[in-house]
């Protein structure tokens, strides 16, 4: 009875004959609308990290809750966000290691052999290998965890993430350097920015990473799977 949802009661939300917002005006009606779960599930993400190992079902659950956020669907934030890190967490691992994995390698590697290549020009051939498989991953990422949100199977939600973030960058592009970038700065200012990671550090960032790719997501992935809503109906009955 806790987490029973009541869609009938009236309350806070966006009327169905409004015309739906674009830009700015857009993200500033998401953030008003949901400035409450945006703080509770930096803290839900922040403590269920705290096992490292938990890490890739913290990181997809977030993202799956401020998808629904993104789709004007009610948001219930401990409940929501609970139920997808139980629910996906398979998904979790495999989106966590084919994006985290190959981020930090090929990172890790076009700097390497940049540095390496001022001595020997050799060494450029690895570099534009590492700064290929970085770009891929940067502009594919934010879109693999989109599809794995509608229920997409793995295979296809990786292909779709592909085609989306090498065929249609320019969202994508938009998308990794507020994302990330927003997410590297809180981690690179610490303790500095220590209350601002605690509170905001993580769905922020993922929120506005989300909201760039909104369209672009709504447009070539299928709506959110039954399944899920099935197995969410299931679990609060």
């Amino acid at each position: 009875m806790f987490f029973r949802k009541d869609y009938n009661t009236p309350g806070p939300g966006i009327r169905p004959d409004e015309p739906e917002k674009t830009g700015p005006a857009r993200l500033l009606q998401i953030i008003q609308l949901e400035v409450g779960s945006i703080f509770l599930l930096n803290l839900l993400f922040v403590v269920s990290c705290i096992p490292m190992v938990t890490i890739p079902p913290a990181f997809f659950a977030m993202n799956q809750v401020i998808r629904k956020m993104m789709l004007d669907q009610p948001v219930l934030c401990f409940y929501d966000y609970r139920t997808a890190f139980r629910t996906f967490w398979k998904q979790a691992y495999g989106a966590f290691f084919l994006t985290a994995l190959p981020l930090a390698a090929s990172c890790y590697g076009a700097y390497f052999y940049l540095m390496q290549a001022a001595g020997n020009p050799v060494m450029f051939l690895p570099f534009l290998v590492c700064s290929t498989i970085l770009l891929v991953t940067l502009l594919s990422s934010g879109c693999l965890y989109g599809a794995l949100s509608t229920g997409m199977k793995f295979r296809p939600a990786l292909r779709m993430a592909l085609l989306l973030g090498l065929g249609k960058p320019l969202r994508p592009i938009v998308a990794a350097i507020v994302g990330y970038g927003l997410l590297l700065f809180g981690i690179l200012e610490l303790p500095i920015s220590l209350i601002y990671v605690l509170s905001l550090g993580f769905s922020v960032p993922c929120l506005l990473s989300n909201f760039f790719l909104r369209t672009l997501l709504r447009d070539y992935c299928p709506a959110p799977a039954e399944t899920y809503q099935e197995e969410e109906s299931d679990t609060i009955s």
